[in-house]
């Protein structure tokens, strides 16, 4: 269906919000429930029938090309396009139309976005009704973090980028259709930096509106992320968990209650209560507890202590005793120990192959 349009996925970003946990790895390769984050928006994508995707890389790039490959083992190609200076997400598109991947109909996802159900159905849209730019839109409670859309008798009038105080609750979901490149580059070529240095989509697209063009919108009733922030990822997995089914592909010689994924290759001695994700070759102990909400990711050993509302990376070490682990992201490699018997509750954010000893 989507085999004319292509693809551009953002990753360029340098993930701030999320650091210290981004200062060894780029957002976008974050796992959540055994894939990188980057993944979900490709996986979309390839399901619509979009086969070229460009993959704008900037901040750590070389582990983004890496990871990801040529594309092949996603069904797809991908074009790699260095974004030297981060100026924004207007920028990043102008980048792939300047540098011809871009040379029909498109479509913008950007890496750090997840959204329930894909893009499928608003391609489909989008290829029928032939807008000029049609915007995703979703109705949220903190409306000042997003761009925020004015709609007055169906019709888009206004965006505005992070406003101070909101004019709607319609904020807009990072993934965005353009039907010819040529009037991208046209609008590009209008803007000025924002108050941030940066090139923002919010006037991209208000340029379309300001002269005329046919800028449709859908309104999203699923759910959608924008994975920005340490809370934004244990939200994200708690999202992604309440969609999985239940699947035992492991080692279980413990306890699994409810919705549980156990990958190959893992170990259950201990107890899991789901919703929970156990990853390829983890290991949770006799006496560790995982609890809801908790995305244990491959090659991790959980010996004792409890988890919930938590994300363990790949390849680290908890063994905490009576400790119980919550509302926590331990990256990559990392040791969380306790020497001793100590009762109550721990809170972590840190980065890969750190060490807590309490």
């Amino acid at each position: 269906m989507g085999g004319g349009v292509r693809g551009l996925v953002l990753a360029g970003g340098e993930g701030t919000r999320l650091r210290p946990l981004t200062l060894a790895m780029p957002k976008h390769l974050v796992p959540l429930l055994g894939r990188a984050m980057i993944e979900y928006p490709i996986g979309h994508l390839v399901e619509a029938g979009v086969r070229d995707v460009g993959v704008v890389v900037g901040y750590l790039g070389h582990l983004i090309t890496g990871y990801l490959g040529d594309g092949s083992r996603y069904g797809a190609r991908f074009t790699y396009i260095r974004q030297g200076e981060r100026l924004g997400i207007a920028h990043a598109i102008h980048l792939a139309v300047e540098e011809g991947f871009v040379d029909g109909p498109f479509v913008v996802y950007l890496g750090d976005n997840i959204l329930a159900g894909g893009v499928r159905g608003f391609l489909e849209r989008f290829l029928e009704e032939e807008p000029d730019v049609l915007i995703l839109l979703s109705r949220v409670r903190d409306p000042g973090r997003f761009g925020v859309a004015v709609v007055r008798d169906g019709r888009v009038v206004r965006l505005v980028e992070k406003p101070r105080e909101p004019p709607s609750n319609l904020a807009l979901i990072g993934v965005y259709f353009f039907r010819d490149p040529d009037l991208v580059e046209r609008a590009f070529t209008a803007l000025k930096p924002s108050w941030r240095g940066e090139y923002e989509v919010t006037d991209l697209i208000q340029w379309f509106i300001d002269n005329g063009y046919r800028v449709d919108y859908d309104v999203v009733n699923g759910w959608w992320k924008d994975v920005g922030t340490p809370e934004g990822l244990l939200e994200a997995i708690y999202l992604l968990l309440d969609e999985s089914k239940p699947r035992i592909d492991g080692e279980v010689a413990g306890e699994v209650v409810g919705r549980v994924i156990v990958e190959e290759g893992a170990v259950v001695e201990g107890r899991v209560y789901g919703p929970a994700y156990i990853g390829r070759g983890a290991r949770i102990g006799g006496e560790a507890v995982v609890e809801h909400y908790v995305s244990v990711e491959g090659g991790s050993r959980i010996l004792s202590g409890s988890l919930s509302r938590t994300l363990v990376m790949n390849d680290s070490l908890v063994d905490v005793k009576r400790l119980r682990l919550v509302d926590s992201v331990v990256g990559r490699g990392c040791v969380v120990r306790a020497s001793r018997e100590i009762h109550g509750e721990l809170r972590l954010a840190i980065s890969d192959y750190s060490r807590v000893e309490v």
